[in-house]
């Protein structure tokens, strides 16, 4: 429990609890949770916007590196 974060309980809790929760107040594994019940083609609609997050975050990160070392 406490390597993934989650309380003893949450660990034992039924998953179909879960599916009616708002997903701004659950945990990230909650969040992981709720995503392994959808389906395949939503699970990868999900990765995808995530993975353009991701990908402009690493690109504003590395581009403030660059401008701060040419500086």
């Amino acid at each position: 429990a406490k390597a993934l974060g989650v309380s003893m309980a949450e660990l034992f809790t039924d998953r179909d609890i879960l599916k009616d929760v708002n997903s701004i107040d659950t945990t990230l594994m909650e969040r992981i949770s709720l995503i392994d019940t959808l389906s395949k083609e939503e699970q990868k609609t999900i990765f995808s916007i995530m993975d353009a997050f991701l990908s402009k975050r690493k690109l504003k990160t590395t581009l403030k590196t660059v401008l701060n070392d040419i500086q």
